[in-house]
């Protein structure tokens, strides 16, 4: 699918979603108007601050968040990354995203209507010439037994306790991980 495409996807996403609180109904809005302002906003060679897709992926009693030691961020994360022209919908990258580097296969991952929550975010130094990722945040159960396997852009994958987070956890994942938690 083109940028073009994804970023009607994405329009359509943004409209349709209702947000969960003021605070994403403000975030949503900026999207809206980052997305009008700019050609390319999905792609990752697009403006510096461009569009993201990410999947939080938890075990089906939803006591257990599977979470990625990032490379270039140096702590644990939530899948995701770049959309790519080869995504059919902003979805279908959140979950490539998630496969591509749990290791896990299709038929252990099952997509949650979303997105979850949005998540506007600087970068470090470690990234080119991206400065902001306007991320959009899916949840995904992993099916019992699933067996994740570290992914070339990680350092470790694992599995952790909702009620115990890595120390240096950001806000926006352990509230991401808390509605993810929620039944």
């Amino acid at each position: 699918m083109s940028h073009e495409a994804l970023t009607a996807d994405l329009l359509r996403l943004l409209t349709d979603w209702s947000a969960p609180s003021a605070e994403q109904e403000a975030i949503r809005q900026e999207y809206v108007a980052h997305l009008g302002a700019h050609e390319e906003a999905t792609a990752k060679g697009g403006p510096p601050a461009h569009f993201t897709a990410s999947c939080l992926v938890v075990d089906t009693d939803r006591e257990h968040v599977l979470l990625t030691l990032h490379k270039k961020v140096g702590r644990w994360l939530q899948f995701g990354g770049h959309l790519e022209e080869t995504d059919a919908t902003i979805a279908c990258g959140a979950l490539r995203e998630a496969l591509e580097e749990s290791g896990l296969t299709s038929a252990e991952l099952t997509l949650l209507p979303g997105p979850a929550q949005l998540d506007r975010h600087a970068l470090g130094s470690g990234f080119s010439r991206c400065t902001e990722h306007l991320d959009l945040r899916w949840i995904a159960v992993a099916a019992p037994g699933a067996r994740p396997v570290v992914s070339a852009e990680s350092e470790d994958v694992a599995w952790w306790p909702v009620s115990a987070l890595p120390e240096d956890t950001d806000s926006s994942l352990r509230s991401l991980v808390a509605l993810a938690a929620a039944p």
